[in-house]
């Protein structure tokens, strides 16, 4: 996962051709957050998808531009649920959110800045030698996932129905398209780049769906029992915006055993795939299982 990590952190310092001009403000509250660190989890998802499918590892290099592309939706993403009018953070992996730093106008136009960019930076990966139909259908799937019917959709609903979530349907519809169709996305872009076959891709983004589902709910047990410093936020903040979470559906013990049944579920999707390579997968599964922040 570092080396996939190390290959992302490289293709993301070349975001924005040389000869652009972009106004040097916008172009710092960007880098500000695109390079803040984290994780990494969807382009080194999206990595790992192109090895297994294809079992080369010059695969990753084909879906380079498809794991860029992610991460500066992903980072949007964070930027834009941080404002006032939305989550109103004041912290993101351990520092002042993006609209505490450059004032929530510039926030918001980094925002827009990052998601439209990252359809130019997916666009690219026709230049890696990926076949242009399979970069179309990259590009029509990750405006749906990413899109109103999946993560902005998501998002939606989380706020529309904070204070009047009462099932465990509705906590988990809303974290299947706001945390895991993005993640699912990841996965499908990968296996695009090797060129996977229908059954491959379903097998994915199955894969995709549940460790997602299974990282959100990993999310909420953290919040209460995490160490903040390795957070990078304080503990029991969703409790503090008066938000429903599956330890308090379900309690803690049904949370974490809710995570072991779906990342396993998840490893017997991808050792059924008929995949060249099944350990990267199966191995980051596993990881995030076991994450403490």
């Amino acid at each position: 996962m570092n080396g996939l990590r190390d290959l992302t952190e490289s293709a993301l310092r070349d975001i924005v051709p040389v000869h652009w001009r972009v106004p040097s403000r916008l172009n710092e509250a960007i880098r500000y957050s695109l390079d803040a660190g984290g994780k990494r989890l969807r382009p080194i998802l999206a990595l790992a998808a192109a090895e297994s499918v294809s079992g080369e590892e010059e695969a990753r290099q084909r879906a380079l531009p498809f794991a860029a592309a992610i991460e500066m939706i992903h980072t949007y993403s964070l930027i834009h649920d941080d404002l006032p009018a939305m989550d109103n953070d004041d912290y993101r992996r351990g520092r002042p959110t993006n609209h505490k730093v450059f004032g929530e106008a510039m926030a918001i136009l980094a925002g827009d800045g990052l998601l439209t960019h990252a359809f130019y930076v997916a666009s690219l990966a026709a230049g890696k030698g990926v076949p242009a139909e399979r970069v179309l259908a990259v590009v029509s799937e990750l405006s749906r996932f990413a899109g109103l019917p999946g993560m902005v959709g998501g998002q939606a609903d989380d706020m529309l129905g904070e204070q009047g979530i009462t099932s465990m349907e509705e906590l988990e519809n809303i974290h299947l398209h706001k945390t895991s169709d993005l993640i699912a996305c990841s996965l499908r872009a990968g296996g695009h780049a090797a060129e996977a076959t229908p059954d491959q891709l379903a097998a994915l983004e199955l894969f995709g769906r549940n460790i997602g589902l299974a990282f959100q709910i990993q999310d909420d047990i953290l919040d209460l029992i995490g160490d903040e410093t390795k957070l990078g936020k304080p503990l029991n903040s969703d409790e503090k915006q008066g938000k429903v979470t599956y330890p308090y559906l379900i309690g803690l013990e049904e949370s974490r055993e809710r995570v072991r049944s779906l990342t396993n579920e998840a490893v017997r999707a991808i050792r059924q795939a008929g995949l060249q390579r099944t350990d990267l997968l199966t191995d980051i599964a596993d990881v995030m299982m076991r994450r403490d922040h």
